[in-house]
């Protein structure tokens, strides 16, 4: 069944009346005019990059919901997934393999993930001890993973293909998109370019890791700052799958909904003492499977008003370091890296009016993939997730 809220509908015609415009084509902006468009409304978006370049289809396509921070930002990605696991096959955007697997390595960790089991958040998920996991995942039942928590809510894109497919399923549906476009001001009631000025009754900016070009006094409050992140697609040995992702204990210490337990500080003050460089770095280990076998790794975060150019060796050998720790592949080669730069901030995310009829929505951490579908919802539908 259609996820409530969501239905089929006849594409809209595009004209020179428009009801909604979005500024920002990554995965905030789509969502945004998804929405608009489910309530059969007139949708024009405005991107200045010719195809999206950002953080959008830097990540791991992974969305996640356990380990989001408990209240609103959890609740956000239950209903994003069910909104992806929805529209992603009428878009013709594979689901690559659902589902999680957060291994333990030390007691501390485990005793994290046992604590999560016990809150609303972990309802609806499983221990599985070291016997249970050989039955159900033997390849990552390694003597010294002491047994793992499995997930069933996640589910997998491929990040670099999917935003680009969801954009033109959105153009089949009447949304008009102005790719390339650079936009020098906004107004209330109006959306300014080079020699183009749109007018609507309504205007959202989802400005990505773009701080500075449209209201950046919203941005303060939040005590916004940019995060660069490092990625690498792995090449295993032939014939290595994986039918879910991976976390790490190094996921616990950074994802919200693992560290507000109470048994996170004793697994990051264990940490501290036997991989202080890994924090140093702010690494954790995440690992999802693409369709062509190859894995895509990471990652590492770096805070600052600006990111310079160059990343660390270190911080690859330590990613690498972990995923060999957790999935003892043998072999592997390096065949890309990366890096991705989005805004961080005090909470996961806001929306604000700036102007008159005009909202600004920004995803202030990494949850963009995992949220953006339900936060628009809440902006544009006016309805707030209780937190």
């Amino acid at each position: 069944m259609p996820a409530e809220g969501i239905s089929l509908q006849a594409p809209n015609k595009a004209d020179s009346k428009t009801d909604v415009i979005v500024v920002g084509a990554g995965i905030v902006g789509l969502a945004c005019a998804l929405v608009a468009v489910e309530q059969g409304l007139r949708v024009q978006v405005v991107e200045r990059e010719a195809f999206c370049t950002g953080a959008s289809i830097r990540n791991f396509g992974f969305v996640t919901v356990t380990g989001q921070g408990s209240g609103a930002t959890w609740r956000r990605a239950r209903r994003s997934r069910d909104i992806w696991a929805h529209i992603a096959p009428q878009a013709g955007i594979p689901v690559e393999h659902t589902g999680l697997y957060v291994l333990a390595q030390r007691s501390e960790a485990e005793a994290v993930l046992r604590e999560l089991l016990l809150t609303e958040e972990g309802s609806a998920l499983s221990w599985l001890a070291p016997d249970r996991l050989r039955k159900q995942a033997p390849h990552l039942a390694h003597a010294h993973v002491q047994g793992a928590l499995y997930s069933p809510h996640e589910l997998r894109v491929e990040a670099r293909f999917a935003i680009e497919r969801l954009r033109l399923w959105l153009a089949s549906r009447g949304v008009r998109f102005h790719m390339g476009r650079a936009v020098q001001q906004v107004e209330t009631g109006c959306v300014q370019m080079e020699g183009l000025a749109l007018r609507a009754e309504r205007i959202v900016v989802c400005p990505g890791a773009d701080l500075k070009s449209l209201f950046p006094q919203a941005f303060a409050p939040y005590q916004t700052r940019l995060c660069q992140l490092q990625m690498l697609r792995i090449r295993p040995p032939r014939g290595y799958h994986l039918d879910a992702a991976v976390m790490s204990d190094l996921s616990l210490v950074r994802y919200r909904g693992f560290n507000e337990l109470p048994a996170a500080a004793r697994l990051e003050d264990r940490l501290r003492q036997e991989v202080p460089r890994a924090l140093q770095h702010g690494i954790h280990l995440i690992v999802v499977q693409s369709a062509d076998g190859s894995l895509v790794v990471g990652d590492s975060h770096q805070y600052g008003a600006a990111m310079p150019p160059f990343v660390p060796a270190e911080a690859e050998e330590l990613i690498l370091s972990e995923m060999q720790r957790m999935l003892c592949l043998g072999h592997y080669q390096v065949e890309e890296r990366w890096t991705g730069i989005y805004p961080s901030g005090n909470q996961d995310a806001f929306f604000e009016t700036v102007l008159p009829q005009v909202q600004l929505l920004s995803v202030i951490s990494g949850t963009g993939m995992s949220t953006a579908f339900a936060l628009a919802e809440e902006c544009l539908m006016g309805e707030r997730i209780a937190t």
